[in-house]
């Protein structure tokens, strides 16, 4: 068991990175980021953009390591800009792909299969700033499939690695 934090957390009713990078992106919403999200194992988050939905169920939440935001190319960035939905402090996600892990807020842990990188895209030069897919390539966050039901809030949380990555994928 590690001790992180939940730095932030981001649920968007709406793809807003559609279409071509040197358009810019669309204005956000200013409830994006919660305090509080709802998670349903096998769907996602309650009301973001990828819950539910078939083709994104291996892939229905992104949770991110804070100490991997390129903060040299702007200080300010968090999930807004990234687009992943959960941001934690303390532990090297990047490196859990093919594990199951938990994480516990406090109303009880909740268990997540990591299946793949989330892959930084062309976006991360328009809503970061340039270099910015660059930066990220290897520490853009994971995909993930929630396996369980539950709740995460911001703050500090336990995480742990239920299963060590699978083999012969």
């Amino acid at each position: 068991m590690t001790e992180v934090e939940v730095v932030q957390l981001l649920v968007s009713p709406e793809h807003r990175l559609a279409g071509r990078p040197s358009d810019g992106p669309p204005a956000a919403p200013d409830d994006e980021l919660v305090r509080r999200v709802e998670v349903r194992g096998g769907l996602g988050l309650v009301g973001d953009r990828y819950f539910g939905r078939r083709a994104h169920r291996d892939a229905a939440v992104t949770i991110m390591a804070a100490e991997r935001l390129p903060l040299d190319i702007d200080p300010l960035v968090g999930l807004l800009l990234t687009r992943r939905n959960i941001l934690i402090r303390g532990f090297d996600i990047d490196s859990c792909v093919g594990s199951t892990l938990s994480l516990d807020t406090g109303a009880g842990p909740v268990t997540f299969a990591v299946n793949r990188p989330a892959r930084p895209c062309a976006w991360m030069d328009v809503t970061i700033g340039a270099g910015a897919q660059r930066a990220l390539r290897g520490g853009g966050g994971v995909r993930c499939t929630p396996l369980s039901d539950g709740v995460i809030t911001l703050g500090r949380a336990s995480l742990s690695l239920i299963a060590g990555p699978r083999t012969g994928r």
